[in-house]
């Protein structure tokens, strides 16, 4: 049993995170882990994480989502969760995954409206309207994750039943994102590393292996960027690399998706051998995973275009405007390089492709990759139909 409850933490694990380029919601982790009617469990449980991020999944259509939490740090030492659950979040915290703070809610709809982020949420925002018109504007945005016959489904909070939208960056979101910053705090996890020029911020130790690309929105306090963890003002670190967000579509499915930034190249196939590779063999049927190379694709950005070299030994293709006419399909030879035009896709198999990550899939099948699977039956007394 504990090492099941492991094994599920292990993949809940890699579904939250704090980069703006990846979430797709914002959520207050200790309301989550509270919410009893989901399950029927115990006090508190951080398993109902993992079928809050699986309802997400079947909502967007998407697999793979990951989701940006907040936690009140009250929770790092919550009697209700057990040993193992705490050290769980208390890592989490420590490699900057989630954001620990003493006002989860305030946060959690400011990181909302400076990244265009659905919030997941029960608590009503009645009083802070004049401040976050979205909260009223756009059904959606806020909604509540309420028990369903297999698992939480989600009611907006306005206008009644819908599934968690996004909305667009605010101005001053995008601002904040396209610099880089630096937290004082030694050992900052959101805001250590990433490159620090010298000065105050040389010694940083926390974040030393973490991309500045992927670094959360800093909090506004009285118009500063402030740490949202230690309250301190930020350093502006110079201008934060170039990223784009790229997608695995398997069967016109997303599959998941991954950042390329300016700092290193991504090399996509069946198993790339190469750090940061993204592995597709998971999601190929038999016939793809023979044609497909274990490194097929390498993706660079540079200013501001992404290069797509193949490097397999069949080769691939280019889908001009994620054309499916054979046609148009534009064949690139082992070794050959071209620029990935806007609504280009680059196709490995027929099926399998690689694009940029605005055109989302609507109306197919989809049974998602659940973080639950590895979860123990008697852990999850979900309602009956």
């Amino acid at each position: 049993m504990r090492f099941e409850i492991s094994k599920v933490l292990d993949a809940i694990e890699g579904r939250v995170c704090t980069d703006p380029s990846l979430a797709r919601a914002v959520l207050d982790l200790a309301e989550i882990i509270r919410y009893q009617d989901i399950d029927g469990g115990r006090p508190a449980s951080l398993l109902r994480l993992g079928m809050v991020i699986d309802a997400l999944s079947r909502e967007l259509e998407e697999d793979s989502v990951q989701v940006y939490a907040v936690v009140h740090r009250a929770l790092l030492s919550d009697a209700d969760l057990t040993s193992n659950e705490r050290m769980v979040v208390r890592r989490w915290a420590d490699d900057g995954l989630v954001e620990v703070l003493d006002n989860p809610g305030d946060r959690m709809l400011e990181v909302a409206d400076l990244l265009g982020l659905p919030v997941l949420t029960r608590v009503r925002f009645d009083g802070l309207r004049g401040r976050f018109p979205w909260l009223v504007e756009q059904p959606g945005r806020v909604v509540a994750p309420v028990p369903g016959a297999g698992g939480p489904v989600f009611i907006a909070h306005v206008g009644g039943g819908h599934a968690p939208v996004a909305g667009k960056r605010s101005p001053t979101g995008a601002k904040l994102l396209a610099r880089q910053w630096r937290c004082p705090e030694s050992g900052c996890a959101l805001f250590g590393g990433g490159g620090a020029g010298g000065g105050a911020f040389a010694d940083l130790a926390g974040g030393a292996d973490r991309s500045p690309a992927a670094q959360p929105p800093p909090s506004l306090r009285n118009g500063v960027p402030t740490c949202p963890r230690h309250g301190a003002r930020l350093g502006d670190g110079g201008p934060r690399p170039r990223t784009e967000v790229l997608a695995v579509r398997v069967g016109g499915l997303v599959r998941r998706r991954f950042v390329l930034s300016e700092e290193q190249p991504v090399v996509a196939g069946r198993a790339p051998e190469q750090e940061g590779g993204i592995m597709l063999g998971q999601w190929l049927n038999d016939e793809a995973r023979r044609w497909i190379s274990r490194g097929h694709v390498r993706f660079e950005l540079r200013v501001g275009e992404v290069i797509v070299t193949d490097v397999s030994t069949n080769g691939s293709g280019i889908r001009p405007a994620g054309s499916m006419n054979e046609a148009d399909r534009i064949p690139l030879a082992p070794q050959q390089s071209r620029v990935l035009g806007e609504n280009d896709m680059i196709e490995l198999y027929p099926g399998v492709q690689i694009g940029r990550a605005e055109e989302l899939p609507t109306g197919a099948p989809f049974t998602p990759t659940s973080v639950m699977a590895e979860a123990p039956t008697m852990a999850m007394r979900l309602p009956r139909p």
